[in-house]
C-alpha cells in the first residue's frame, strides 16, 4: 500500500492576499517569511507558491495596502521586506469579517439536511 495523498492546501481564490495581510499584522516580513508563516501558522496545510506569492505582493503594494523596502535576511541576503500601511489594516479588518461571514455560510449549507 502506497502512503495516504496529502491535500495540498490549495487556497481559494481572493483568500491570499486577506492571509499575506494577516501574515504582516505582526510586523515586516520579506516574501519567504510571509510564505513560511502561512505554512507554519497554518498546520503546513496551506502552501503558498512563489508564482503566486510574489505577484500578490506587488499587486498589494501598488493598491497602496503594503510598503516594502530593501534589507538584509536573517541569512545576511538582499531581500525586500513588506509592512503594512494604514489602508492595509483597514482592508484586513475588511476582509475578516467578510471572510467570518463566508465561512459561517459554508458551514450552514454542509449542515444542511
Amino acid at each position: 500500500m502506497g502512503q495516504p495523498k496529502v491535500d495540498t492546501g490549495e487556497l481559494i481564490q481572493g483568500t491570499l492576499e486577506m492571509l499575506v495581510l494577516k501574515a504582516l499584522l505582526r510586523g515586516p516580513l520579506h516574501g519567504y517569511g510571509v510564505a513560511e508563516w502561512i505554512e507554519h501558522t497554518s498546520l503546513q496545510v496551506l502552501k503558498v507558491e512563489e508564482g503566486a506569492l510574489y505577484p500578490a505582493l506587488h499587486r498589494l503594494e501598488l493598491r497602496g495596502l503594503l510598503e516594502a523596502e530593501w534589507g538584509a535576511s536573517e541569512n545576511n541576503r538582499r531581500a525586500k521586506f513588506y509592512r503594512l500601511t494604514a489602508e492595509g489594516r483597514k482592508r484586513l479588518d475588511a476582509e475578516t469579517q467578510r471572510w467570518a461571514r463566508l465561512a459561517a455560510a459554508v458551514a450552514f449549507v454542509m449542515q444542511a439536511s
